[in-house]
């Protein structure tokens, strides 16, 4: 007998965190109706992962999101860059607290550093998922297209070669449903979906614990500057916290810099237990080197440093993003952002099987094309924990000297008088050129690219940087992310990758590529395919390269074009000319979106 249905939908979304509402969203915004369940009553209470990078902050923009995210997130001269302080001023007898150790510019300096604005139309946003989830769940309820049930849970689920059926518990009433869907969505940072459905696990790797609160204070007198977005706090009256000091971040939400109201301070102390919060208030007065200062505890998080890969990102008619098939330390915010990028990878593609102009073959492309950059990612984050580890030695502090030993080691960084004082601020500029691994992974951010049957390769070599983790070099290279340009038309000015916005592929030509644009409209009418086209250049064009940002990396001559598919990854290139663009174009095509065999 067979099962009764409740709700029969597209796609089934199983997690309300930065994974599952961006699936709803770029679904909604595709004509994708989906269901979005989560077992929680609401958003989350914490202050967890707070960096967006530029290119999820293409993700938004695109989303309609950002203007939202940005009206909320850390000013720019707020998030600078990051500050090493020997505790804070005002902490005790020592006239050390208080004193600036270190400084590093990180994640483009508050959008100053000159590669950063060259390399998108966005800056990145600092806005932890305490204030981002909200925003995100606004916007995915307000599309008709998208249901979204909190405190719904999913208790079971099976596949069969043409869809799943799942069963969701109401945790409100108690009472059960069932779902039907073609395709599930596994958002739920690997609680449930993950084992029910038999995913395998590549890697599981349990580094160390730490402990964050969440606390309500003011620390306005006590910092003398409001450019960091991190500042890590190094108390030598307490030697047991100095293995890895203290990190303060900001939470705002109104006011920021040194003048936010509430902070996440977190330190690797696996004794502590979060449920004592006299103990952990107490270890937070040491830690700052501030005895008399008044907290609130508004939440307490224990927390696993870890390291989590899935073998493959699809099982069946299911596919895991985000924490749900990759785990990895926060060093650079890259799991957060990898979530973001993993929906916007996945539901374009979704879209495309659903409405009928691609076989089910084309969502076998996003664990190929994710896979790599969520292992590359992990690899990234661990070499920044590991560097993490020498920080207290660089700054000359152990856990097993005296607080007075400790004092003697920090005052070189500001008596010059005492024997060794330049080595040891050197040396400290040594680890700081080290640390950005983590505070600077521009290339890991926006170069990563894709090797799947959805990009047709032209033979020619990746491009290779300097610094695989540090220094972006756009290219326009089949697999990789559309270099950014500002290009203007009727004397208004637009990114370049805007053409893609909304689910659309885009054709763009040489200044003489007229023949690519009429081949791929042709197409595009043909098959069903939201596309937008435009020659790029100068003379007699569509969009106007007025400060030559396009020409200094598209690589193509006057003749030549590019395809651009809905997520912004370069699909075709052809560097010059063609006898036939209409043939070359329906090949490429036929490769990115293989006709259904039915």
């Amino acid at each position: 007998m067979s099962q009764k249905i409740d709700v029969d939908v597209p796609v089934l979304i199983v997690g309300g965190g930065g994974a599952g509402l961006t699936s709803s969203i770029l679904l909604s915004r595709l004509g994708i109706r989906s269901l979005l369940v989560t077992r929680y009553p609401d958003t989350t209470t914490l202050p967890r992962g707070h960096y967006l990078n530029q290119r999820s902050m293409e993700i938004l923009a695109d989303m309609g999101v950002a203007p939202d995210i940005r009206a909320k997130a850390t000013p720019l001269e707020n998030m600078r860059g990051v500050a090493w302080y020997s505790g804070l001023a005002g902490g005790g007898p020592e006239d050390g607290h208080g004193r600036l150790l270190g400084f590093l510019e990180s994640l483009g300096a508050g959008h100053a550093d000159p590669d950063h604005i060259a390399a998108s139309p966005e800056a990145g946003a600092n806005l932890s998922l305490l204030h981002t989830e909200p925003i995100l769940r606004k916007h995915a309820e307000s599309y008709p297209e998208a249901a979204v049930r909190f405190h719904h849970e999913l208790v079971g689920t099976e596949q069969d070669a043409h869809g799943v059926t799942s069963t969701i518990l109401n945790r409100s009433t108690g009472e059960t449903y069932t779902v039907r869907s073609a395709y599930l969505l596994g958002a739920d940072a690997g609680r449930t979906v993950g084992n029910l459905v038999g995913a395998k696990v590549a890697t599981h790797e349990r580094m160390r614990k730490l402990v964050s609160l969440y606390l309500a204070m003011d620390l306005s007198q006590y910092l003398p500057g409001d450019d960091s977005m991190i500042t890590w706090v190094f108390n030598p009256e307490f030697p047991e916290h100095l293995e890895y000091g203290a990190v303060l971040v900001p939470q705002g939400p109104t006011r920021w810099g040194r003048h936010s109201e509430e902070w996440t301070l977190a330190v690797s102390r696996p004794d502590l237990d979060g449920s004592e919060t006299e103990k952990m208030l107490r270890w937070a007065s040491e830690a700052l080197g501030l005895p008399d200062i008044e907290a609130k505890v508004l939440g307490v998080s224990e927390w696993n440093l870890e390291l989590f890969l899935l073998d493959d990102f699809r099982v069946g008619r299911t596919f895991l993003l985000g924490d749900a098939a990759h785990r990895l330390p926060p060093a650079g915010g890259l799991g957060l952002n990898g979530a973001i990028q993993d929906a916007y990878n996945l539901c374009w593609k979704i879209a495309a099987v659903l409405d009928g102009r691609a076989d089910d073959g084309l969502l076998d492309t996003y664990s190929a094309e994710r896979h790599p950059v969520a292992q590359h990612n992990i690899e990234t984050a661990s070499k920044a924990v590991g560097n993490q580890d020498s920080m207290a030695s660089a700054l000359g502090l152990s856990t097993s000297e005296s607080a007075e030993d400790n004092w003697a080691a920090l005052s070189k960084f500001w008596d010059d008088d005492l024997p060794g004082a330049a080595e040891r601020r050197h040396r400290f500029n040594e680890w700081l050129g080290m640390a950005t691994l983590e505070f600077n992974q521009h290339n890991v951010a926006m170069g990563y690219s894709y090797d799947s049957a959805a990009i047709v390769g032209d033979g020619t070599p990746p491009p290779v940087s300097p610094d695989e983790i540090r220094l972006y070099q756009p290219s326009s290279r089949p697999g990789h992310a559309l270099p950014h340009a500002w290009v203007e038309r009727s004397n208004e000015r637009l990114a370049l990758r805007s053409l893609i916005h909304d689910g659309h592929f885009a054709l763009i030509a040489g200044e003489q590529g007229q023949a690519w644009v009429e081949a791929a409209e042709d197409i595009a009418r043909t098959r069903g395919i939201p596309l937008r086209s435009a020659r790029v250049g100068l003379g007699k064009v569509d969009l106007i390269d007025i400060r030559l940002a396009w020409k200094r990396s598209r690589t193509i001559s006057a003749e030549g074009a590019l395809l651009i598919r809905p997520d912004g990854y370069i699909a075709f290139r052809s560097i010059n000319a063609d006898d036939d663009p209409l043939a070359c174009l329906t090949a490429a095509f036929d490769q990115i979106l293989p006709r259904p065999s039915s």
